[in-house]
């Protein structure tokens, strides 16, 4: 039975290197499969993993039909028995649907790989849908860590290594050249909105007893 597959965890705990293995070794047990990503942090229409490895890709975009598009090319006589669906968080809620769809009516197997909440810890579209839907939700073992050294919880939007909790809800791109970055955190330096850069210049990371942030 096909199944629809959600693979989570926060950035840096190897997602995209888990949708490459996936793929190189469905296509080793001789499988045909499609890619997709959307807004990966190497450009269009590309699944890059940090690793530095990186593969052609499908970009789906908010207009694009998924359960259309693959219905067209299967009844053309094309094969296909799995898709790998990276930064998944960014699809919408719709085209999760169609991803079900995929699994329930083509019987060809999904595998999603995304985050879950963005830098204000509230769910994208995409994940939230995801979870609702998804046969298994996977979170991967890898750890991020956060600077202090716990596991890291929660992504982080920084300018110039200060952490924000306002602004636009999508920025990708490859975070070192951009004054823009992101960094994980655990819940309590989240919260206290500590980053590396701010954690030794006096940032509330210690409270005195009675006092919460």
């Amino acid at each position: 039975m096909a199944e629809l597959v959600f693979f989570t965890g926060t950035m840096d705990c190897g997602k995209s290197t888990l949708a490459l293995q996936t793929d190189y070794n469905a296509r080793q047990g001789g499988r045909v499969g499609r890619i997709f990503t959307s807004h990966d942090r190497a450009g269009n229409a590309v699944l890059s993993s940090r690793l530095g490895l990186t593969v052609e890709a499908t970009e789906v975009r908010p207009g694009l039909d998924l359960l259309q598009m693959l219905v067209r090319e299967m009844t053309a006589g094309a094969r296909l028995d799995y898709l790998i669906c990276d930064e998944a968080q960014f699809y919408t809620a719709a085209q999760i649907e169609q991803l079900a769809r995929v699994v329930d009516d083509l019987g060809v197997d999904v595998y999603a790989f995304g985050i879950l909440s963005d830098f204000r810890t509230k769910l994208f579209e995409g994940s939230a849908r995801l979870i609702e839907l998804a046969d298994r939700v996977e979170t991967l073992q890898v750890q991020a860590l956060c600077w202090c050294g716990k596991r890291a919880t929660h992504n982080a939007r920084t300018i110039d290594g200060v952490m924000v909790t306002e602004g636009e809800q999508l920025v990708v791109g490859d975070t070192h050249t951009l004054a823009v970055g992101y960094e994980v955190l655990c819940r309590r330096h989240h919260r206290r909105r500590v980053t590396a850069k701010t954690a030794g210049a006096g940032s509330p990371d210690t409270l005195p007893f009675g006092q919460s942030a």
